[in-house]
C-alpha cells in the first residue's frame, strides 16, 4: 500500500498543480470597441490604443469599429454596431464589452447600449466631446450629411436618445469634454445627467481628446471601476 501511495501522490500533486489557476492571476479586462466620429476612421485611435497596451491590456482585446458616418442612419448604425459588438465577445470569450466613442460615434454607440441588448452586453460606455445634446456648428453641414443632420439640435436622434433618462440601463456613463472644444457648441452639450462628466485638465481641441495621455489614463481607471 505504501509502495502505490509513493507512486500516486506525485501524479496527483502535479495534476493539482495543473488544474490550479496561477497564483495571483487575474480575469483579462472587457474588450474595448473604439468608435471614431465623423470623416473620420479607427486609426485616429492608434495612439489610445498603443497606451492601453503599455498599460497591460492585451492588444487582442482592443478594437475599434468602423462606419459611413456621412450616409446611414443613426438606427442602422446602431444595429451594425450590434452585429460587430457580438462577434467580439464571439471571438474572445467575454460576456460584455466596454465602448470608447469619439464624437458623432457617441450617438449610434449611445442608440445601441441604451437598447435592452446592447444593456446587456455593454459595462461601460464613454464619450470623449460627443455632441451628446447636439452641436449649433452640425447645422453647417445638415444638408447633405446624415450624421451633421443627426448631431442638430433637437434632431430627432438627440429627441429619443435624451427623452427620459439619460444613461439608462445597468450600463455605466461617462463623459469628457473640454472649454476649448471648437467643435461642440456649446462644450456643455457632452455631459450626461446621471454619467460621471469629467471637464479636461488642460485646454483641449476636439480632436485632443483622442492623443491627450491624461485624458487616456482617466479612461482606463473608469474602465476598471
Amino acid at each position: 500500500m505504501r509502495r502505490v501511495l509513493a507512486v500516486l501522490l506525485p501524479v496527483l500533486l502535479t495534476a493539482a498543480a495543473l488544474g490550479a489557476a496561477p497564483a495571483g492571476a487575474t480575469a483579462p479586462p472587457n474588450p474595448v470597441i473604439f468608435v471614431h466620429g465623423r470623416n473620420a476612421g479607427p486609426g485616429v485611435w492608434d495612439g489610445m490604443r498603443a497606451g492601453f497596451v503599455r498599460a497591460g491590456y492585451p492588444a487582442d482585446r482592443l478594437d475599434a469599429w468602423s462606419y459611413d458616418t456621412s450616409r446611414s442612419a443613426n438606427e442602422v448604425l446602431a444595429g451594425q454596431l450590434a452585429a460587430h459588438v457580438d462577434a467580439v465577445l464571439a471571438r474572445t470569450g467575454a460576456s460584455k464589452a466596454d465602448i470608447v466613442a469619439h464624437s458623432l460615434g457617441s450617438l449610434p454607440s449611445r442608440w445601441y447600449v441604451e437598447s435592452a441588448v446592447g444593456g446587456a452586453r455593454i459595462a461601460h460606455w464613454v464619450s470623449l466631446a460627443g455632441p451628446n445634446h447636439g452641436t449649433a456648428l452640425a447645422y453647417l453641414c445638415a444638408l447633405w450629411d446624415q450624421g451633421c443632420r443627426d448631431m442638430t439640435p433637437g434632431s430627432y436622434v438627440l429627441s429619443h436618445l435624451n427623452a427620459g433618462s439619460e444613461t439608462p440601463g445597468p450600463s455605466r456613463y461617462a463623459t469628457w469634454w473640454s472649454s476649448c472644444d471648437e467643435q461642440i457648441a456649446p462644450v456643455s452639450s457632452t455631459a450626461l445627467a446621471g454619467a460621471v462628466n469629467t471637464r479636461t485638465a488642460g485646454c483641449l481641441k476636439h480632436n485632443d481628446l483622442l492623443t491627450d495621455t491624461t485624458v487616456a489614463s482617466q479612461v482606463r481607471a473608469f474602465l476598471a471601476g
